[in-house]
């Protein structure tokens, strides 16, 4: 929902967004055993039961992410009134709840991410989802996201968006031992990411370039 902690700055996927989309940097890289997944997910294992999101039962058409047991997926999402940001704000939170699965499962090419990243986000995550199921790390805890906001819109095809993701009670699991590596919790642990995303043919909004912060103030909370 979620990379592996960087120590270097590496591949800007908002780099050719076409329109302005202000505090964005991103990182990627690599990172110890020690260290939180971002952008990642939970592991489905064998005791894991499958779970529908109660936000997204609500909603016609809505996907279903299965989840384990040991992790807890929160969504905060207000709506604008305005219908065409609506959906946006929800297919984007959507795309949040994908990219955990995608990690939870071992693949990128699930069918939640397929239906809601295109492009070079979903090409970026393919690739991190496959390193860190090789490193033998997903994720055990709890997960929110939260603070989600349309920053433009293009002739209602094209938008930019923000929102922040919450990992300070998160932690890295071991595949092999299920053992939970434990962090303290720091500002680090909230994200703030930056997004473009399209509406594609079937009408749903994909993210197309995903950015992001991490320990940005705009999504620190105590």
């Amino acid at each position: 929902m979620l990379t592996m902690r960087q120590k270097a700055t590496g591949v800007a996927l908002l780099a050719a967004v076409a329109f302005s989309v202000t505090g964005c940097s991103s990182d990627s890289g690599g990172g110890s055993a020690n260290d939180k997944i971002r952008g990642a997910g939970s592991e489905e294992s064998a005791s894991a039961s499958p779970s529908a999101s109660a936000s997204a039962a609500a909603e016609k058409n809505a996907p279903v992410f299965a989840f384990p047991a040991d992790v807890k997926a929160t969504v905060e999402r207000d709506t604008s009134g305005d219908a065409v940001k609506d959906a946006v704000l929800r297919d984007v939170a959507y795309s949040a709840q994908a990219r955990l699965e995608a990690f939870g499962k071992g693949s990128g090419q699930t069918a939640n991410m397929n239906r809601y990243f295109a492009a070079s986000a979903l090409t970026y995550w393919t690739e991190r989802v496959a390193t860190v199921k090789k490193d033998g790390l997903t994720v055990s805890g709890q997960y929110r996201f939260y603070g989600f906001k349309v920053t433009d819109v293009a002739n209602g095809r094209t938008a930019a968006v923000r929102y922040c993701e919450d990992q300070s009670k998160g932690y890295s699991k071991e595949i092999k031992t299920q053992k939970v590596l434990h962090t303290n919790p720091s500002d680090q642990d909230f994200i703030l990411y930056t997004l473009q995303a399209a509406k594609d043919p079937a009408g749903d909004w994909q993210v197309q370039r995903q950015s992001w912060k991490k320990g940005d103030a705009s999504c620190v909370q105590g």
